[in-house]
């Protein structure tokens, strides 16, 4: 049986990875990053790297699993902010 401890972890990391996919499709839809920042952006990126490391040294699946979920949907985002001039 999974402790309350894990399964706090799991459903915490379902609820943030879940609440970033809405931005993602419509960036994805849209192909417009205009109001989002380029910075805000990069150091979320980094902030999820971190998270998703500590998730590792404490080998800690909720931490890696939605970390590391999230920093491959943030990369997409930065990737479209970092190319948006080339779209236009």
């Amino acid at each position: 049986m999974v402790s309350l401890t894990a399964l706090t972890g799991y459903i915490a990391a379902v609820l943030t990875t879940v609440a970033f996919v809405p931005q993602v499709v419509l960036v994805y839809k849209t192909k417009d990053t205009n109001s989002i920042s380029l910075l805000m952006f990069v150091f979320f990126s980094f902030g999820l790297i971190s998270w998703a490391t500590y998730g590792i040294l404490l080998n800690q699946l909720p931490i890696i699993i939605a970390n590391g979920t999230t920093l491959i949907l943030s990369l997409y985002i930065l990737y479209m902010k970092a190319t948006e001039n080339k779209r236009k």
